[in-house]
């Protein structure tokens, strides 16, 4: 059992400590957010506090990449690191008043040592996940900008002098045409990436196997669930993804149709839509096609058929990584 709760409060510079044996705060302190200087701190304060390794949990909320110095200096130190969801911690707090980062560290390792049960170790995922993760990151930044340059191009043409927009759309176009070579750099270090580690190649090839499941939405997939460890099954990442309905009832009056959650990985729910869209609709033929048309002539909301397929096409990439088999439309049982 963790004798020692420590509490941490991470921001950009700084991270905030606080350090509870139970209920009882020992020790509170500030430091630099940088490996040397939270491992200087954490020993320190574990000489102090007369504790082992062994004895301490931390737990800090997932920020991010701000969590890299300590991530690196847990596993150095051979630390218990449980980085939990910030809204489930700000929400197990209950009615709060005042906010600082001090109080923040130490309502963290408050709920560090009341949910202590439910800790998960934290382990840094491997180099070439963290790499793709970090360059789809990138990928998505540069094509939000092309997007706003693309709208000054189609949304002023009307509203000014004609020579006035000819400047501005060769200014622009200058503009998107290096955004797009750094996008295509960018993809081609990600193929890179995964014909260097033969696990990823393999996963990849599984999923563009399934119909509807194309190169940007197989690497996204094993980015976000990191080679598929990070889900313990697809219905794991239904919930995540947003595509699970939950009934919201209470007595005899308040009676809700069951709604998908907007707690919800909004890249993927947008590429699944994307894919679900193209079987459904842009395939001639195919049991997706068959499927959404006679959903709707059952009279079937187009989104709830939507949304079927979304979960349908995520059951099949889990299975096809599962089962290290290529999707087939013929069915074999496993017995």
């Amino acid at each position: 059992m963790n004798k020692i709760y420590v509490g941490i409060d991470i921001s950009k510079e700084k991270c905030n400590l606080c350090y509870r044996r139970g209920l009882e705060i020992v020790r509170e302190e500030e430091c630099l957010n940088e490996i040397k200087a939270l491992k200087k701190a954490i020993k320190a304060a574990l000489k102090a506090v007369e504790a082992m390794e062994e004895e301490v949990l931390i737990c800090a909320e997932y920020t991010g990449r701000y969590i890299y110095p300590l991530t690196v200096t847990c596993q150095e130190l051979d630390l218990f690191l449980w980085l939990d969801d910030p809204t489930r911690i700000k929400n197990s707090m209950g009615l709060t008043r005042g906010k600082n980062d001090a109080i923040d560290a130490a309502r963290i390792a408050e709920y560090a040592f009341r949910y202590s049960d439910k800790a998960v170790r934290y382990s840094i995922p491997d180099a070439a996940l963290v790499s793709m993760k970090n360059l789809l990151s990138d990928r998505e930044f540069l094509l939000i900008d092309k997007k706003r340059y693309q709208a000054q191009l189609s949304d002023q043409k009307r509203y000014m002098d004609p020579i006035d927009f000819k400047h501005k759309s060769t200014r622009w176009k200058k503009v998107i045409r290096s955004i797009e070579e750094q996008i295509a750099s960018i993809d081609a270090e990600i193929d890179a990436l995964i014909a260097a580690d033969p696990v990823l190649s393999r996963q990849k090839e599984l999923l563009v196997s399934i119909d509807g499941i194309g190169n940007r939405i197989a690497i996204n997939m094993i980015a976000i669930t990191g080679g598929f460890t990070r889900f313990q099954n697809a219905r794991q990442f239904c919930s995540f993804a947003g595509l699970t309905p939950y009934r919201y009832d209470s007595g005899t009056s308040v009676r809700s149709k069951a709604k998908i959650s907007k707690r919800s990985n909004q890249t993927m729910k947008a590429l699944l839509h994307l894919s679900a869209v193209t079987v459904a609709t842009r395939m001639k033929e195919g049991e997706y096609r068959d499927y959404y048309e006679r959903k709707l002539k059952e009279g079937k909301h187009v989104m709830c058929v939507m949304n079927v397929l979304r979960a349908k096409l995520v059951h099949r990439m889990f299975s096809v990584i599962k089962r290290d088999t290529e999707y087939t439309k013929q069915y074999k049982p496993a017995c």
